[in-house]
């Protein structure tokens, strides 16, 4: 499943080919994906401009000038591609290779430029768990995918005292806690594992003990507030640092050409100074949790 930072980089490789561009026509090659697509999708968007593309937690949102807003998540195989008269880029790539098979291409954006350059943006995905919604800009937060997100790990938000209170009493795990999309949006397993390592915490740990009895933050969770924020603004400047313009991908997510101190690293030693454990995995809820049990508490 895409993380944030890979739908960060999607959406940063799809805003110059999109942003601006009127939308002249939308092809349906079929009627549904993970879902059925919305009932009028066509007639909301079809001859409108696009005037920004967004995101939500792993959300795409496509906003168009007359307020509709359409939202897009990619599922495990989705992909957006682009084609103009330099041919089909990837505004980025995943862990795995994404499809260009055409029998996978469900929906395609025939746009016009400001500058009168057209371009098609084919949405390919051959397992079909993504899935469209349409709303408008005026009920997005109260869209169904949307209402119930947490805050964003982005920016200077998610703090040492955000933190606590979304942690206060809880009795789960604190990797389980942290992959709630009700407290923190956007997080998944390959960055928690991270910032858990950096912040030297057990994935096991109670979230609640992170918190005092005064429901102040402790330092270890201040600490886990500071590298949440940071391994993800770092994957995401990796991601957009591989996005020189949209016609210019190099196919590769900078998320992943990040070196993963713990994922994925089972028996290799820590990278921690002066550790001396090993990296172990186990599975929680389902997951693969990469670990050091010597320095994560």
């Amino acid at each position: 499943m895409p993380e944030l930072p890979e739908v960060e980089t999607v959406r940063r490789g799809l805003a110059p080919a999109m942003e601006g561009a009127r939308l002249d026509r939308l092809e349906l090659r079929r009627p549904d994906l993970r879902f059925p697509l919305p009932v009028g999708l066509c007639t909301a968007i079809e001859g409108r401009t696009v005037t920004a593309i967004g995101r939500r937690a792993k959300y795409l949102t496509m906003h168009f000038d007359n307020g509709a807003v359409l939202i897009s998540h990619l599922g495990m195989s989705g992909s957006y591609r682009i084609a103009d008269e330099d041919g089909d880029t990837l505004p980025g790539a995943f862990r795995h290779a994404r499809s260009k098979a055409e029998a996978h291409d469900h929906l395609v954006f025939h746009l016009t430029g400001p500058d009168g350059t057209r371009r098609a943006i084919t949405y390919n995905d051959p397992r079909r768990f993504g899935f469209v919604d349409l709303d408008r800009v005026e009920t997005l937060a109260d869209n169904r995918y949307l209402r119930e997100l947490g805050l964003e790990p982005t920016g200077n938000a998610l703090d040492g005292d955000h933190l606590a209170l979304l942690l206060a009493g809880r009795i789960a795990p604190l990797k389980a806690a942290l992959l709630d999309q009700r407290l923190i949006a956007g997080l998944g397993n390959i960055y928690v594992c991270e910032a858990l390592w950096r912040a030297r915490l057990s994935p096991r740990r109670r979230a609640g003990t992170l918190v005092t009895r005064a429901g102040r933050p402790s330092a270890r969770c201040t600490a886990l507030a500071d590298a949440i924020r940071a391994v993800i603004a770092e994957a995401i400047a990796a991601g957009g640092s591989s996005l020189r313009d949209y016609s210019h991908t190099d196919g590769s997510l900078g998320y992943f050409q990040h070196s993963f101190a713990v994922y994925g690293r089972e028996g290799e030693p820590c990278r921690h100074d002066e550790c001396g454990g090993t990296i172990r995995r186990f599975v929680q809820s389902g997951r693969s949790t990469f670990h050091c049990p010597a320095c994560q508490r």
